[in-house]
């Protein structure tokens, strides 16, 4: 077995070559803390860019930033708040949820695995903020996409294409993202003692409104004690996130309790306090229980998703929590991971994506982790494969048996 952990851009080339030259299937990764997303791989040898890290351009007054794929991204979140800058997209961080350190995560698995958070109804995720990349493919060939400047978008639709590619097509070598501004002021109102159904007609009232509301999630009783270290406990709770200048902030709070004041009683968190309940909320820390109790990740119908909770605990023990104004549902089942069952049941209330996030290894083997494509879509991705890495090197099997 060999691990190659190249320093430089050329020694990537060079790995991949060998790769090729030989017909060794190689696994991609940055820190490993994503190893236990996906399809197992039966791989000898690893492409870790553990070594290969570092910010080669970062120009705030332009909103530009590019480093190498390596850089762990927490590092480059601590810059970004150093000039009042974020990531608008907050990438979730997937260690704690399986077994794994927090701030572990890799620039170059943040594009790879297509990351966002709760802010993703109004800042979309990974691929809509990349500006350029570039590529080691398959055939050993390095190319680029994009560029360093937001007005450029040469071969812009290429960088978008390597997101949520889970590196079967190529290894990122340097990533540019545009960046923002970080919110002035954060604040969440937190509506109390609503069912499944009553927080779904609240949040979608409240993202509806005037009050430009960034995210929206709603906990169950049994998931609120298990943040901000119990401090939410006692009652479901319905959160909605405020952000932006004070003066507006203050404002949208006020206009947000009348409109939502018969609801339920409604507290407010501010600052830090806020920022860690969202934070949590992303990182899936009420499920993050150092076991490997199958959880789903749920993409569908804001207002069909607590259907699909309530039919699933029919017959299952489930615990659920929903982000995305409901849109993204998360599922954590006591056994089995009822993978047909609960595809069955996102088909029938409207449709969606079910990834099955966590599991152990041979379960993973065995049941499609990643919703299974229709036909002409999965023609479509297995000749890109066939485009980029022709051998089958890269990450094979990660998300599709036999590609």
């Amino acid at each position: 077995m060999t691990t190659f952990t190249p320093a430089t851009e050329a020694e990537i080339v060079d790995a991949v070559q060998w790769a090729l030259a030989e017909g060794a299937p190689v696994e991609v990764c940055g820190h490993g803390s994503k190893r236990k997303l996906g399809r197992p791989l039966q791989t000898e040898h690893t492409i870790a860019l553990t070594d290969y890290s570092g910010v080669t351009l970062y120009e705030p007054d332009e909103l530009v930033l590019s480093a190498k794929a390596g850089t762990p991204i927490a590092e480059l979140e601590a810059l970004l708040a150093s000039k009042g800058q974020a990531f608008q997209f907050e990438p979730m961080d997937y260690g704690p949820l399986l077994g794994e350190a927090a701030g572990q995560g890799s620039l170059g698995g943040v594009l790879a695995t297509n990351l966002c958070g709760p802010r993703r109804l109004k800042a979309g995720s990974a691929r809509d903020h990349v500006l350029g990349v570039r590529v080691v493919s398959g055939r050993g060939e390095l190319f680029k996409s994009g560029g360093r400047v937001v007005k450029n978008v040469t071969g812009y639709d290429l960088s978008k294409g390597m997101a949520n590619s889970w590196g079967t097509l190529g290894i990122a070598t340097e990533i540019t993202f545009k960046v923002l501004p970080a919110p002035e002021t954060e604040t969440t109102l937190i509506v109390r003692g609503l069912t499944d159904d009553e927080a779904t007609r609240a949040m979608a009232i409240a993202m509806g409104s005037s009050g430009e509301v960034a995210s929206a999630a709603h906990l169950p009783l049994n998931i609120c004690s298990r943040v901000i270290d119990g401090l939410l406990k006692g009652d479901a709770s319905t959160l909605l996130r405020l952000e932006g200048f004070a003066p507006s902030v203050a404002d949208r709070v006020t206009m947000l309790k009348g409109l939502l004041g018969s609801a339920g009683s409604i507290q407010e968190i501010s600052g830090d306090v806020s920022r860690k309940l969202w934070q949590e909320v992303r990182d899936v820390i009420p499920f993050a229980d150092g076991t490997e109790r199958p959880v789903w990740r749920v993409s569908m119908a804001p207002m069909e998703a607590y259907k699909l909770v309530a039919s699933m605990r029919m017959g299952a023990a489930v615990d659920a929590y929903y982000d995305w104004q409901g849109g993204l549902v998360w599922l954590r089942l006591d056994g089995d991971p009822e993978a047909e069952a609960v595809r069955v049941l996102v088909k029938k209330f409207g449709g969606g994506h079910a990834t099955l996030v966590r599991a152990p290894v041979a379960i993973r083997a065995a049941i499609p982790v990643f919703e299974p494509q229709a036909a002409a879509l999965a023609a479509l991705s297995t000749r890109l494969k066939q485009q980029f890495d022709p051998e089958a090197i890269l990450n094979p099997g990660r998300m599709v048996a036999g590609v």
